[in-house]
């Protein structure tokens, strides 16, 4: 079993950035106070949360991109797991909330600010594995607050290798 922390909770009404909070109640829908414009391609009970690794933002800032936590629109920012586990069919026990990863998050150009010259597809899992952020639906809902312990219980049946795709997201960059 792997350990980790949860190094940020982030909301927002709509859109990104999403800001961080220090603490929130997660229930069956996702988390009180967070809000998705799109709920056709966000939110919903099967991806309730949205998770990311906060070793790979800083991987990414190291690059030159001005990503930070939560400026893609992840909900929980973790630090300390080996990311390539966290993929479709994993469980995460994060306080008092226990999750089950359901997919991978299809990027959008609505976060291009995170990205040097706008490139969002860095995100990709399609082109670039092991580099997305994830969705979850809650086993157990619950409290969880900023430096909570992040357990990984159960082992995702595919690695982070293997692309599994997102339904198509219609708010990829268009062309002037």
């Amino acid at each position: 079993m792997q350990r980790g922390t949860l190094a940020s909770i982030n909301l927002s009404d709509g859109g990104v950035p999403k800001l961080p909070v220090s603490e929130c109640e997660v229930t069956a829908n996702g988390l009180e106070g967070d809000r998705q414009r799109d709920l056709h391609f966000h939110g919903g009970p099967g991806r309730a949360v949205s998770l990311f690794s906060l070793e790979k933002i800083r991987a990414l800032q190291a690059e030159g991109h001005p990503i930070d936590a939560g400026t893609t629109g992840e909900n929980f920012t973790v630090s300390g797991l080996d990311w390539d586990a966290v993929a479709p069919g994993a469980t995460l026990r994060v306080g008092e909330v226990t999750l089950e990863v359901t997919n991978y998050a299809h990027p959008c150009a609505n976060i291009a600010g995170s990205f040097e010259d706008g490139g969002y597809h860095r995100m990709s899992q399609q082109r670039q594995p092991g580099w997305s952020r994830v969705y979850a639906r809650v086993v157990q809902p619950g409290r969880v607050q900023v430096s909570d312990e992040v357990e990984l219980t159960g082992l995702a049946a595919h690695p982070a290798g293997c692309y599994h795709p997102a339904p198509r997201n219609p708010c990829r960059r268009r062309a002037s």
